[in-house]
């Protein structure tokens, strides 16, 4: 089965009064338009994982993370029966250090949310199956397998 390799980095911060809030952005343009989702993309030819988590966060959001910054979250590996030209093998990273403030680009309009209140009804259906966990430091080897539509959730295999 081919994939197409793309990245996802989430940016976490610690709030005074305990909680945690994640960035993550209104999709503006392309897959996923109009969802809420994570910033990242696809790996361009030669660069590594971590590589391009850093400069597709920087293009979509004007931060700058470090790659010595970027904690491994794992592997989900979304399965599209239907149209197996969109399977993608997502390499997760969670960061809690980089410099910038988050501003809107033509893609993603850059928002945070209470880590413990994800916005999972704006987001590709999917999502709650693995992102709390990500987010809550399991480092993740899962299959996310679609229904037909491309929307909905079949089942999800944790390796």
């Amino acid at each position: 089965m081919e994939f197409a390799d793309v990245t996802l980095c989430f940016l976490v911060r610690d709030l005074p009064d305990g909680g945690r809030d994640v960035l993550l952005g209104q999709k503006k343009t392309g897959f996923g338009a109009g969802k809420v989702v994570g910033l990242g993309g696809h790996v361009e030819p030669g660069e590594s994982d971590a590589e391009a988590a850093c400069r597709e966060v920087f293009e979509e959001s004007g931060v700058t993370v470090h790659e010595t910054d970027l904690v491994d979250a794992g592997t989900v590996r979304f399965v599209f029966p239907a149209r197996p030209e969109w399977n993608m093998r997502t390499r997760l990273f969670v960061a809690m250090r980089w410099d910038g403030e988050p501003q809107e680009s033509l893609e993603i309009a850059p928002e945070w949310f209470a880590v413990d209140n994800l916005p999972v009804e704006r987001m590709w259906q999917d999502a709650e199956h693995w992102l709390p966990m990500a987010l809550g430091g399991t480092v993740l080897d899962i299959d996310v397998v679609l229904n037909d539509d491309n929307t909905t959730v079949s089942h999800v295999t944790h390796r």
